[in-house]
């Protein structure tokens, strides 16, 4: 008997996850964001000492609270395992701030459905003249790293938006915090569980001095949270192998774009990519 198909991924099927701290200013916008794309939100909110839980506090999703500030790796390890208790088949990650646009939801998942078993991150590709100059040299050297301890280049690594399909979500005993926490669960899920990791272009959205929709300063310390990342990453990688030989390896593996519009054309294709 001939295999079948798995049924594609509906809004129905998955959660979204939004780790939360001291988020009262854009909260609500998120979280409706959210809601308009999936029926299922997951708030985790990280001890914040503002209105955040109040702002949002009539609508239809789930809330779970820590006391104390744990970080982001603790918020999204405690929303991962809500998804799970519940059954779900996958998580889209979302940032509390405003940052990432509930509009590209839709495409998270067609490239999910598109991509079975890969982990899907929106990559800051649209008008990245607007990301502040340090974010992005600090990117594109998190993106080194990260590549080699995964065996394969990751349009950005650092993205806070992602689909992470339900078995990467499972994964126990993940290493590492706060924003460590994402770059180790890319890594592990490469290693234990050999999934590979598609991006698509989304817009880069910061604070700017002038203009209508405020953020919030981001959490992400550039000096502070890429020595992290880079000295955690570089310890595993240095325990794996020859250094130069790993490095050869994941450069003959491009990073792997769906761009049905043609918009990155010089992106490597599904056809060449998808194995």
């Amino acid at each position: 008997m001939a295999d079948v198909a798995p049924r594609p991924l509906s809004p129905d099927d998955i959660a979204i996850v939004i780790p939360a701290l001291n988020e009262e200013l854009r909260i609500r916008d998120v979280v409706e964001g959210a809601l308009a794309h999936c029926p299922n939100v997951i708030l985790i909110d990280d001890g914040s000492d503002d209105g955040t839980v109040e702002r949002v506090a009539d609508l239809p999703i789930t809330v779970l609270r820590h006391t104390h500030r744990m970080g982001k790796g603790a918020g999204l390890r405690d929303g991962f395992a809500e998804a799970m208790r519940r059954g779900f088949h996958g998580v889209i990650s979302m940032d509390g701030d405003g940052q990432h646009s509930a509009a590209d939801i839709p495409r998270l998942l067609e490239a999910a459905n598109a991509y079975p078993g890969h982990i899907v991150i929106g990559a800051r590709l649209r008008k990245r003249a607007r990301q502040p100059m340090h974010r992005r040299i600090a990117n594109d050297f998190g993106d080194w790293g990260i590549a080699i301890g995964c065996g394969f280049r990751i349009a950005d690594t650092q993205s806070g938006q992602r689909f992470y399909p339900a078995p990467v979500c499972a994964l126990g005993d993940i290493p590492g915090e706060d924003f460590v926490y994402e770059a180790q669960l890319l890594i592990s899920a490469s290693r234990q569980l050999g999934v590979r990791c598609v991006s698509i272009p989304i817009e880069s959205r910061y604070q700017a001095d002038t203009g209508p929709v405020k953020f919030r300063k981001s959490h992400f310390r550039p000096l502070r949270d890429l020595w992290r990342i880079t000295s955690h990453v570089v310890a595993q990688v240095l325990g794996a192998g020859s250094l130069p030989e790993q490095y050869r390896r994941t450069r003959a593996i491009p990073p792997l774009i769906h761009d049905p519009t043609g918009e990155f054309a010089a992106a490597p294709s599904r056809a060449t990519q998808a194995s």
